[in-house]
């Protein structure tokens, strides 16, 4: 049972969580001005927990054939059979079943968008199979965290913080559009889509960059939609250079230190964002 409990935990890499909590906290303190209700904190973390969740493992069930043919993928845990298709379908379920219920104990606006919220989720695992911007609705994905934050502490959604979603968008797809240049030569052979399939490695790099720069004016836009301080503004060019040290690492002639970008990078870039947003809220009030 152990040993099954760590796979599954392999499976949806749940430490990878932090890439989206924090955008979805730092939503939560935006719509209250700063600590929202400790319950409501609580079931938030649930609902992106399960939610993530579910995703991650649909998405393992739904590219089990497409991950066995890639070596880069081929040891994962379908394709190499240390758990069933069965069993990672029944755990999508049992994580959806549970995000619906963490929706309903936060408000009727929450309870009722969860499967759309779902729907979005799970339409991305099949994206790639017919068009190369699989990697904005990746980003959309985790881009209606901060949105659902909000509606969670509110009850209603605000169109400022639609532009913390496009931010989100934007990061998680540039860096997606980079970690899909490792499997290029594997998409062009199995048909697949993807911007670096398109536009080749170099083009997908350029795609990238501008995605990032896009996301850091974005950040500066939400910074004065709120009027947050310079603690923000602080955090905000701490992002922007954390970015710049991510593109200055990887090229197209130089993917080694790919997974080092795309993981450890982008969780500390998420995590600066939430505290320097976070501390300044805390300190106004």
């Amino acid at each position: 049972m152990m040993n099954r409990l760590r796979t599954t935990l392999e499976m949806i890499k749940w430490e990878h969580s932090i890439f989206a909590l924090p955008f979805a906290l730092t939503g939560a303190m935006l719509a209250a001005g700063g600590l929202p209700a400790w319950r409501v904190l609580a079931w938030i973390v649930v609902c992106m927990v399960t939610a993530r969740s579910a995703a991650m493992a649909f998405n393992r069930w739904a590219d089990a054939d497409l991950d066995r043919a890639n070596p880069r993928t081929a040891s994962r845990a379908i394709p190499a059979g240390t758990l069933s298709r069965r069993f990672t379908l029944g755990f999508t379920i049992v994580c959806a079943a549970l995000f619906v219920f963490a929706a309903s104990q936060l408000n009727r606006l929450t309870l009722i968008l969860s499967p759309v919220a779902l729907a979005v989720l799970f339409l991305y695992s099949y994206t790639k199979r017919f068009t190369r911007w699989s990697h904005l609705v990746l980003g959309f994905s985790l881009g209606m965290a901060p949105a659902a934050a909000w509606i969670a502490v509110r009850g209603s959604l605000d169109p400022k913080i639609l532009i913390l979603t496009g931010a989100v968008l934007l990061w998680v797809a540039g860096f997606d559009v980079l970690y899909a240049c490792q499997d290029y030569e594997h998409d062009r052979t199995a048909g697949l889509n993807s911007i670096p399939q398109a536009w080749g490695i170099p083009g997908a790099f350029r795609a990238a960059r501008l995605m990032h720069l896009c996301m850091v004016v974005m950040l500066f836009w939400l910074a004065r939609a709120f009027r947050l301080g310079p603690i923000s503004m602080v955090g905000i060019a701490l992002v922007a250079l954390l970015l710049l040290y991510e593109h200055t690492i990887v090229s197209p002639t130089d993917m080694r230190r790919l997974n080092a970008a795309f993981f450890t990078l982008n969780g500390i870039i998420s995590c600066v964002f939430f505290f320097a947003i976070a501390a300044d809220l805390l300190y106004r009030v």
